[in-house]
């Protein structure tokens, strides 16, 4: 399982709970999509998680931006993500940032707003923020392999509801 999560907000530490602790627990792959704000935050998602893959946020500070990269890719399950923190431009810029590597899925946190969108090109997915929600619902999103080469998605709360599923596959953007 690959597990997302974005926009910790945290001085002191992960501040993960409930489903969202499980899931980082129990994944492969964990992916931050920024804004873990302290290094010391980082290194208890490092402890937390089989393998962890992040990205730098607006709000990180210097430890973060000398370990983290703004943007990566990464496969899971025979797909291409690519994540960042945020593009100005919106769905556009996302879009363009993810044709631009290939992706099949673009990660991105920010707006602490958990979203799914499908695209002409690929799929958008905002985890949301798991601590810091700002009005929105508290969460993160998994994904998991299937069989037939795809993958299941899903955008789920901390206290582990699953409000949105959805299907990704190499022509989700077609």
């Amino acid at each position: 399982m690959l597990t997302v999560v974005s926009d910790t907000h945290s001085t002191d530490t992960h501040r993960l709970s409930g489903r969202t602790l499980d899931a980082v627990r129990d994944a492969d792959l964990v992916a931050h999509a920024g804004d873990f704000m302290r290094e010391s935050v980082l290194d208890d998602f490092e402890r937390e998680s089989a393998r962890l893959l992040g990205v730098t946020g607006n709000n990180d500070d210097a430890g973060i931006r000398g370990r983290l990269p703004e943007a990566r890719s990464f496969t899971f399950g025979g797909l291409t993500f690519a994540m960042t923190h945020r593009r100005r431009g919106g769905e556009t810029a996302l879009s363009l940032f993810g044709r631009q590597r290939g992706a099949d899925v673009v990660l991105f946190g920010h707006s602490h707003r958990p979203t799914y969108q499908q695209t002409p090109d690929l799929v958008l997915v905002n985890p949301g923020s798991h601590a810091q929600p700002r009005g929105n619902r508290a969460a993160h999103a998994e994904f998991e392999r299937r069989d037939d080469g795809r993958l299941d998605g899903r955008l789920v709360t901390v206290d582990g509801e699953v409000f949105e599923s959805f299907v990704v596959s190499r022509d989700s953007g077609v």
